[in-house]
This record gives C-alpha cells, structure tokens and sequence, in this order.
C-alpha cells in the first residue's frame, strides 16, 4: 500500500512539474500585429459620408518584418489606396516572422 501511495504522489509531482515547465507568453503574435496595424491606420481624413467603410486585408510579412500589402477586397477605391498607402512596406515589431505567410485581417474605419 505503501509503494502505491509513493507511486502516485511521483506521478503526480511529474505531472505538476510538466504543466508548470511550460513557458507562455503574455501576448499572442496575431494579437500584437493586428494592434500594429490597428494604430497604423488611426488617422485617417474619411468624412462622415464615408462611414463604416469595411475592407479584407491579405498581407504576408518580408524577412525583415515588413508587410507586403497582397490585396484589398473592398467596394471603396479610396480605401484600397489608404490601406495600401499606410501599410505597404511598413516594418512591424514581431518576434517569430513567418516568411510568406498569409494573412488576412479585417479592417472597419468608422467616423
């Protein structure tokens, strides 16, 4: 009875020991370049006319950490110039860059 006892508090301390090894970060990569771009594309000079303008985003990232604008799928010419305008080449702050990847984030200005 005795070894059983000792058998489980073991596999127990192996199991706790596994769970607490493992390192996380704070913040998910997509999350932090999704807010990069969220401020890239604060000020923009759209009128109240021009309200809820809505895009999809495809992207992928350079090996310097640079966005290559791929396509903006949007109804709007002058949206599809300013996302392009603003994020086109611009070098964002991302720890594991993933050459090639697509991404797709969806954009909504509002006034």
């Amino acid at each position: 009875m005795r070894k059983l006892s000792l058998v489980f508090v073991a596999a127990l301390l192996l199991a706790s020991g596994n769970v607490l090894a493992n390192a996380t970060e704070g913040v998910e990569p997509a999350k932090s370049l999704s807010n990069q771009i969220t401020k890239m594309l604060e000020d923009n000079t759209f009128s109240d006319e021009d309200s809820d303008l809505t895009a999809q985003v495809r992207f992928t990232l350079n090996n310097e950490g640079a966005i290559v604008v791929l396509s903006v799928d949007t109804e709007f010419v002058n949206l599809e110039k300013f996302v392009k305008s603003r994020l086109n080449y611009q070098k964002v702050d991302i720890t594991n860059i993933e050459e090639g990847k697509l991404y797709t984030v969806p954009v909504r200005i509002a006034s």
